[in-house]
């Protein structure tokens, strides 16, 4: 039996949230065996949250639906993985590709998840527990390895000198004051996770009223939606980041902020792995599915008692029954509420 292990391998295609949830497991190997190689297969939307992390040694960018698509462009992909051969592989994304990839590489031991698609690929397979947090769902892999979970793990990031000097220069282009920024996420996928523009503008505004600065952040396809909550906002103290900046870049930029505003999305667990507190939405998905920050200060805000709430667990396009009662029944002095009393805690800490 191996107990000891020179080269591993975490496969993880899937979201940029779970991308950033699957760094604890990471940490947790490397801390168990500090001698061992951690090469890591994410996609090339997730390749930056894994850039210059101390723990890992080699990423590998599987572009699943261009470069490397279909039969052909799977083999040409798997030849970069095949030196070294792996002692071990463990795979917290549930995908049949996934299973395939590893089972190929004949790693010395194999773990999954018992509900991944494939799993009689693996060695070993460990029950998947709903009720848990994600970062402990990815923890419980190491079980099989007698490695100890760390309960108390959370996600690190390591934006670059240049990721760093790209802030300063928009802090001080917008003339921004340590203490007085907000930052505000409108954006997600899932339109059913998005909670009203409008409501995000007037609570900007808000802010704007109380001599706070309010960031608007996001992707290239937020940058739309960031502009007209700006524009519904005023404009004069509600500035627009959303597109401009890449992943670790926004989270340099959050990690200077008094606190962030979000949907469930990536946002959110970008502030969790800078130490940023927020203020969670969540509309057609609950906190129950593993995705909540549990920060200290962290407030997460949804409609309770609503029978169709879940509806689905990555939301939807739109709400099945026309109500979107899951956002429509969320209001604003709810919302602010809820950040001024992380504002306040964070003056008195």
């Amino acid at each position: 039996m191996i107990t000891s292990y020179n080269h591993i391998l975490v496969v993880q295609t899937a979201f940029i949230g779970d991308a950033i949830l699957t760094l604890p497991l990471i940490q947790t190997l490397k801390k168990n065996y500090p001698a061992a190689q951690i090469d890591v297969v994410v996609t090339p939307r997730t390749a930056e949250v894994f850039s210059h992390h101390p723990d890992i040694s080699k990423i590998f960018s599987y572009d699943k639906r261009n470069t490397d698509r279909g039969i052909a462009g799977f083999f040409r992909f798997r030849k970069k993985l095949l030196t070294p051969r792996y002692d071990l592989a463990i795979v917290p994304h549930r995908s049949l590709r996934s299973a395939l990839l590893t089972a190929s590489l004949h790693p010395a031991k194999s773990i999954c998840f018992d509900r991944s698609a494939g799993n009689w690929l693996f060695d070993l397979h460990v029950h998947y527990k709903s009720e848990l947090h994600e970062i402990d769902r990815n923890l419980s892999l190491l079980q099989p390895l007698g490695v100890r979970e760390n309960i108390s793990a959370v996600p690190r990031l390591y934006p670059s000198n240049e990721d760093q000097s790209v802030v300063d220069t928009l802090w001080k282009q917008w003339k921004l004051k340590k203490n007085c920024v907000v930052a505000i996420a409108p954006g997600s996928i899932w339109a059913t996770k998005r909670w009203l523009p409008e409501r995000f503008a007037e609570t900007a505004k808000y802010f704007v009223q109380k001599k706070y600065c309010v960031v608007l952040i996001g992707g290239k396809e937020d940058r739309n939606l960031c502009e007209d909550i700006g524009a519904q906002a005023g404009n004069e103290g509600v500035l627009v980041a959303a597109g401009n900046l890449s992943l670790l870049q926004s989270a340099e930029l959050i990690r200077r902020c008094n606190l962030l505003l979000s949907n469930d999305s990536a946002p959110l667990h970008l502030a969790t792995a800078v130490q940023t507190p927020v203020v969670a939405i969540f509309g057609a998905t609950v906190p129950q599915f593993g995705f909540a920050p549990r920060g200290k200060r962290d407030v997460v805000l949804g409609v309770e008692g609503l029978f169709c709430r879940p509806c689905a667990i990555h939301g939807g396009k739109s709400c099945p029954l026309g109500s979107f009662d899951c956002m429509n029944n969320l209001s604003v002095p709810m919302v602010v509420q809820a950040m001024e009393k992380i504002l306040e805690m964070k003056i008195t800490d």
